[in-house]
């Protein structure tokens, strides 16, 4: 309101001084305030990705039935308002690590599997593969996932189905498009490319995976792991090799 009608130029620059000293100093109308806005959504972030953090770790040593928002709260160090801000109650805020555990899969294979069908070498590409897809699914944290999510499946049908359609189902029909495009290349036969994608993925990760289920002090080095992959693309090519 001051300085717009009372013809004074000096007062008029003194005001936009002022504003300029507000704006490089910081003062309460200006600089503070606008950066605790900017501010904000970074520390709601953080506090969200603290949260998964910390759910993650107590869901691995409780168990889904022995985990709390008490729990989680304090690993993540907020209270516990906060957790049911970001996640309205226990199963969602699983389903996020769900879809968190099954994201990192994916991204950490996806460029592999893209690459298929562009294959020179089909036999060498699909062992490159199947070595990364076993190492990759064998981690500790995704394998002791898949024991709570079974464990959990009759009580919680709706997160064994979601771990289910965002990871083996969804892989297996990715990989079935890969087939076949090799099929069309002339690399590969496969009558029924779903079915060969779902015993490809079987070959790779059955045994080392059912070892592991049921004998959580059982642990494969890479080479180990890498030595099952290597037989499962030998054993498929001799069914769909062209």
């Amino acid at each position: 309101m001051h300085g717009r009608g009372d013809g004074n130029p000096e007062r008029g620059l003194g005001s936009l001084e002022r504003g300029v000293g507000s704006r490089e100093h910081g003062d309460r109308r200006g600089g503070p305030a606008q950066d605790g806005q900017a501010a904000a959504p970074a520390r709601s972030a953080r506090k969200r990705q603290a949260i998964i953090e910390a759910a993650r770790t107590v869901f691995m040593r409780e168990g889904y039935g022995g985990a709390s928002m008490d729990q989680i709260a304090a690993l993540a160090k907020v209270s516990k308002q906060t957790v049911y801000k970001n996640f309205a109650d226990k199963e969602r805020l699983f389903a996020e690590i769900i879809a968190g555990s099954i994201t990192e899969a994916e991204e950490r294979s996806e460029e592999l599997v893209d690459a298929l069908p562009d294959a020179e070498d089909l036999e060498n590409d699909l062992r490159q593969f199947a070595r990364q897809h076993v190492v990759v699914v064998m981690q500790p944290h995704l394998v002791q996932m898949r024991r709570i999510i079974i464990g959990e499946a009759d009580r919680f049908p709706e997160l064994a189905r979601h771990w289910y359609a965002r990871g083996p189902e969804r892989a297996h029909a990715t990989l079935a498009r890969r087939f076949e495009r090799l099929a069309a290349r002339g690399l590969l036969v496969v009558p029924e490319p779903l079915l060969a994608a779902e015993l490809f993925n079987w070959l790779i990760l059955s045994i080392p995976m059912n070892r592991t289920m049921f004998r959580p002090d059982v642990q494969f080095s890479t080479d180990e792991l890498e030595r099952y992959a290597d037989e499962a693309v030998r054993v498929f090519l001799a069914a769909y090799g062209a």
